[in-house]
């Protein structure tokens, strides 16, 4: 594993959709809901949280997919219809993008792993904080401090 550099860059399986994250991430993360498993076709979602103002689309226009109306807005690309990232509506001042979907997403470990009670019984991985369904809000920014002090991102 290597440290994350920055700008990241990424895109969708076409291409036709690219990103820039050039903020540090927050932390990253695996969702093992059935939704995520789901959406990703996998045992579970890949996540690299990063500010808002730290994300940005540098090409193309993504589409609402997944579930319309909920306060999850999944965006995809309209065109391949890969799911890229993830905001929350009103902002919470962060986005989760696919950390699949970074040009280089080698660095990429899951420091927290969420709705571990809906995994798949074979899907293990190896991040630190282990949470059933969602962790409590005030458990977010004890993470985040943890994540900031034992990743360095260059």
């Amino acid at each position: 594993m290597t440290d994350p550099t920055l700008p990241m860059t990424g895109g969708c399986r076409c291409d036709r959709l690219r990103f820039s994250v050039t903020r540090p991430p927050l932390f990253t993360a695996v969702c093992h809901c059935t939704g995520c498993q789901k959406m990703s076709g996998s045992a579970f979602s890949t996540t690299v949280c990063v500010p808002s103002d730290g994300f940005a689309l540098t090409r193309g226009d993504a589409v609402i997919g997944g579930l319309h109306g909920d306060q999850a807005k999944h965006h995809h690309c309209d065109w391949c219809k890969s799911w890229v990232f993830t905001r929350i509506e009103p902002d919470m001042g962060f986005v989760n993008v696919r950390a699949t979907m970074l040009d280089d997403p080698s660095w990429f470990v899951p420091f927290v792993e969420t709705y571990t009670d809906e995994a798949l019984p074979w899907a293990k991985t190896q991040a630190k904080h282990s949470f059933a369904t969602f962790p409590e809000m005030e458990r977010y920014q004890p993470i985040v401090a943890e994540y900031a002090a034992t990743t360095r991102v260059t």
